[in-house]
């Protein structure tokens, strides 16, 4: 039997198991930090597996590692299982049908995300088992990708930082391994405080915190103009004082990303709205605080590592769809708007890649795109990158969605628990196995992959969050 055979068969044999953990996931569709059902059973999961696991990792109640092996190579595959608020649907179901009104639901697939690392890790386990090699194999239970951004503090406390091989994936649309990075990301609130006093009859007694809040944005929004092009900087209202438009509000609280391709470019960027917040303050007569949540490096594609992945990949071949597959998809492409339709074509272009490579009548993706590096960012960030920062790091996406399907919606909800979404995530699962083995065989490849780190970053990983910051599990 071909690698790719015994791979794929290891992977079936966890058929059950995968769709099984995408299903019951699906189901507990916790918040991000907040994943307890979720953690629970991965944990129980991975020791009846025979694997070791600890929990309660970097502060986080619902972080763990499960391992099983010694010694090198180190593969680590990382698992997501946060879902997303105001998406509960049915499974499966082309129509809007929340399950709970307002509930939280699987938007964003990582539902699948870990079932299909898992199924890797547990394939991988068997494969050096049955051939008696050396490795170890590790699953990283990685919290609130969506909210929390469980990575950052995983990296931040070492944890990543003996992987010879660090894997993931994502549920997509398209079949490709990722060819650019991400934006890094600076999460921030900035908390005014002033005095309150009747608007009308002793205003010049206040100090407005909303003032200072509406005075900042004037300033980030003349900044908008001074800083790189691929910068992003986004804003929300927090608290806005209150409801009572004859009341001088003495609290507010405005909340920022600033995004830009390079962690250092954000923190540049970073630098110039906190002087801004220290101007609103003293313009206003109030004082502030800032409370930094996240700070997300990019995401770093490790190119030596993310070939073994497109070899691997064109070996297993995208997903296999059946008639009841199809029928479903385009029951679900009814619902898309002509920008979403049209979000196939640009995507592509994106990329660089001939947008001819997915015809318009398609609504299942079933080739493998181009692997094509480009050194640019997406519009999107990942928690992804703190690790990819601490190890050599690849990742792919595989279909388990329709064509144009919009993300973070609660078509992506539906799909998450359909049958498409199970022969993705079992294809994902042969995709991470396959290039596990391949890599841990190739010991010049694994040494080309650390230098190539280790040329990208400097060969040190330091993390943009201050050691005092503790992850937001409230």
């Amino acid at each position: 039997m071909s690698k790719k055979e015994i791979i794929s068969a290891l992977v079936d044999r966890y058929q059950d198991d995968v769709i099984h953990v995408s299903d019951t996931v699906w189901g507990f569709a916790e918040a991000g930090m907040k994943e307890y059902k979720t953690a629970e059973f991965y944990t129980k999961f991975f020791e009846e597996k025979g694997f070791k696991v600890e929990v309660g990792m970097a502060d986080m109640p619902t972080a763990f590692v499960a391992s099983w092996g010694e010694g090198t190579p180190i593969v680590g595959f990382l698992g997501e299982f946060d879902a997303l608020p105001l998406l509960s649907q049915e499974a499966a179901c082309p129509v809007k049908t929340p399950i709970v009104e307002g509930a939280y639901g699987h938007g964003c697939g990582h539902n699948c995300l870990g079932a299909g690392a898992a199924g890797a890790a547990l394939a991988l386990r068997d494969y050096l088992k049955e051939n008696n090699l050396p490795g170890t194999v590790r699953f990283y239970g990685t919290p609130g990708e969506e909210y929390g951004s469980g990575k950052i503090y995983m990296a931040r406390a070492g944890l990543f930082n003996d992987l010879d091989v660090c894997l993931t994936w994502h549920p997509s649309a398209t079949n490709n391994v990722w060819a650019t990075s991400s934006l890094a990301n600076i999460s921030v609130m900035f908390t005014f405080t002033g005095v309150t006093a009747h608007a009308a009859g002793n205003p010049h007694l206040g100090r407005s915190a909303l003032d200072a809040c509406e005075l900042m944005n004037v300033g980030v929004n003349y900044l908008r103009e001074h800083i790189i092009p691929e910068a992003r900087v986004h804003y929300a209202y927090v608290n806005a004082g209150g409801i009572a438009p004859n009341v001088v509000h003495d609290k507010a609280t405005i909340h920022y990303f600033i995004r830009a391709p390079k962690m250092s470019q954000a923190q540049e960027i970073y630098a110039r709205v906190q002087d801004i917040a220290e101007g609103a303050a003293k313009m206003t007569g109030t004082t502030h605080v800032v409370d930094l949540k996240e700070a997300i490096y990019d995401y770093l594609p490790n190119i030596t590592l993310s070939k073994v992945m497109e070899k691997a990949m064109n070996e297993i071949g995208a997903p296999e769809f059946d008639e009841a597959d199809y029928a479903l998809a385009r029951e679900f492409r009814k619902t898309f708007n002509e920008g979403n339709l049209a979000s196939v074509k640009s995507n592509l272009a994106g990329l660089s890649l001939d947008t001819d490579l997915i015809g318009d009548d398609e609504v299942l993706h079933t080739r493998i795109l181009p692997y094509k590096p480009l050194n640019k960012a997406m519009s999107g960030s990942t928690d992804v990158g703190d690790a990819s920062y601490c190890a050599p790091t690849a990742q792919c996406g595989v279909a388990t969605e329709v064509l144009g399907t919009p993300g973070h919606s609660w078509q992506i909800t539906a799909m998450s628990g359909s049958s498409i979404a199970h022969k993705g995530t079992m294809v994902a699962a042969k995709v991470l196995a396959l290039t596990a083995v391949m890599a841990m065989e190739d010991e010049e490849m694994l040494k080309a992959a650390k230098e190539e780190l280790k040329k990208s970053t400097g060969g040190q990983y330091v993390s943009a969050m201050p050691a005092h910051i503790k992850p937001n599990i409230g």
